[in-house]
């Protein structure tokens, strides 16, 4: 899929761990391993402004475009 995840980065650049993102958001912390992983095939808009509203970013921060890049089979929704 072309959509490539950032999370890891942004994650990163706010020195936070997945797990007190997944506190903060209120879902599984597996859920954020999949989303960060970019295995997901949808997010929920309540899902992503959630997160956007605990790293302090846009979406556009932690989704990117990239047409070259090849989808890698079946995926789980979050």
């Amino acid at each position: 899929m072309p959509i490539v995840v950032k999370l890891d980065v942004v994650l990163a650049l706010r020195k936070m761990r997945s797990r007190e993102l997944a506190e903060r958001v209120g879902i599984n912390e597996v859920n954020i391993s999949l989303l960060k992983s970019g295995k997901v095939r949808g997010v929920r808009f309540e899902t992503l402004e959630r997160i956007c509203e605990v790293l302090q970013c846009q979406p556009g921060d932690l989704l990117e475009w990239r047409p070259d890049v090849q989808d890698d089979g079946p995926a789980t929704p979050v």
